[in-house]
């Protein structure tokens, strides 16, 4: 029984105020009217300008990307990885997101295609498509009048010719050069660049110098001709493996006239080349350096760079640092790096661990498709990705991926249309893309079949849920 004052107290409030509280009787529902009340939540999305990706998960919203569109504001970095083990739609991902960039004027993309069978890479449709012919690196086809990129191209500037040197030279040898190798290669260079006026200079020139340098190279230095000589064999000898060896042919000529860097699409065609060998991080090196000095300028256009297959690059100690700066340099002129690693692993473990941790860090992006569950909590702790994150991430179906743009984190279900499926999803010798095609039918199936379940369960227990108010 409630004290004489309270109740006065109400009283008069309730003269003064008005009653202040109602009373309601309760009510009984069906659960389709109850969502009207309580409306569903869901992540903010990241604007409606840029590119569609496909739909958020748990939201059904659509989900539009851009690092163009979302840099200095959303994003500190236009840089992405994308991560995933095979079958998991990260190819499908790629190819639908590279064609509708190439939807706006003022995209440029340059594709290192290091995957593919019997003599075509995996992007070799699409270029069919847009009319554009690979760049094919191929040792065999070199000699025959096939693609060959210089390194001593005039359009790359003296420091970056003498840098591309030493990370070709480094990359093959496994170890940094000493000062007195690098004299030796700093010297060749210079007199070859002086003195070869009249054609290109190639790589073979450098490798003669190295082996018969000239007296005033040593006198220079104050040291014996045959010393100048000694520091550089080990270095001509690791050049000599790009005019004599397996990769003879590519790079010890002239650049190859022709090769339009004004293109919407470029594709260099690497997959003649042994993924699991040296020559691959050195491909990339060159092909590298090549572009930086020759394909980004400051034209206002907005280029991305995609690198299939990039724990060649991130797991070289030399050429990932050759790429960071890339990455830093082409940040001021509208670049996007993308890199695409099946395992964090492959990378944040290897020799190049130190180089790998500062390529993440500039990646502001990253998208994770399902692994298994060690790898994911591997990734999670490098990625500082939230926990619910990690926890799904082994679940997820091909085609859904987790996206983690600058700390905004939502999982999206990645949508094809009709007319990109044939250029896509291949056939034949596409591994991880013909698997994409199964499991994309697989999973278009499932949806079909759970939706199915959903309406009959909906329909079988309408009846019982609804009720009238009482």
């Amino acid at each position: 029984m409630r004290d004489p004052l309270s109740v006065l107290t109400d009283a008069f409030t309730s003269f003064l105020f008005g009653k202040v509280e109602t009373t309601r009787l309760p009510v009984r529902t069906s659960t389709g009217q109850a969502q009207a009340v309580y409306l569903p939540t869901a992540a903010p999305g990241l604007g409606d300008s840029g590119v569609i990706i496909g739909r958020e998960v748990y939201s059904g919203k659509g989900y539009i990307y851009d690092p163009f569109q979302l840099y200095g504001q959303q994003l500190p970095a236009p840089h992405w990885l994308v991560l995933g083990e095979s079958g998991n739609g990260k190819s499908a991902l790629e190819k639908t997101y590279v064609l509708r960039q190439l939807r706006f004027k003022d995209r440029q993309v340059v594709v290192l295609d290091a995957q593919g069978e019997d003599g075509v890479g995996e992007w070799n449709l699409i270029a069919e498509e847009l009319g554009i012919t690979p760049i094919r690196l191929d040792p065999t086809a070199a000699l025959d009048h096939g693609i060959r990129l210089n390194p001593l191209d005039p359009s790359i500037t003296t420091t970056g010719q003498l840098a591309l040197l030493r990370t070709i030279i480094e990359v093959a040898m496994g170890h940094g050069l000493d000062e007195r190798s690098g004299f030796a290669l700093k010297v060749a260079h210079s007199y070859v660049n002086e003195s070869i006026v009249d054609r290109q200079p190639v790589l073979t020139d450098i490798v003669e110098q190295l082996r018969h340098p000239e007296p005033e190279s040593a006198e220079a230095m104050n040291v014996a001709i045959d010393d100048v000589r000694a520091w550089g064999l080990d270095v001509a000898l690791v050049l000599d493996r790009l005019v004599d060896g397996d990769l003879r042919g590519m790079f010890d000529g002239p650049t190859t006239v022709g090769i339009d860097l004004d293109a919407p699409l470029i594709v260099f065609d690497l997959s003649h080349i042994d993924r699991n060998s040296i020559a691959m991080p050195i491909l990339m090196a060159i092909v590298g350096v090549w572009l930086e000095h020759t394909w980004i300028r400051p034209d206002r256009k907005k280029r991305i760079f995609l690198v299939e297959e990039a724990w060649h690059i991130i797991n070289s100690p030399f050429v990932a640092q050759l790429f960071q700066r890339l990455l830093k340099f082409g940040r001021r002129l509208g670049l996007s790096f993308v890199a695409v690693v099946h395992h964090l692993s492959d990378v944040v473990d290897g020799a190049a661990a130190k180089e790998a941790a500062a390529i993440l860090k500039m990646a502001s992006t990253r998208t994770i498709y399902a692994q298994k569950a060690d790898e994911a909590r591997a990734t999670g702790r490098v990625l500082g990705l939230p926990r619910w994150a990690v926890e799904i991430i082994p679940t997820l179906t091909p085609g859904i991926a987790v996206w983690d743009v600058n700390g905004n984190v939502q999982v999206v279900k990645h949508l094809v249309t009709e007319t990109e499926r044939p250029l896509v999803f291949t056939d034949r010798a596409m591994t991880e893309s013909s698997s994409d095609l199964a499991a994309d039918e697989a999973l278009r199936a499932a949806e079909l079949e759970a939706e199915q379940r959903a309406a009959a369960f909906v329909e079988q227990h309408l009846g019982d849920s609804e009720s009238t108010v009482a």
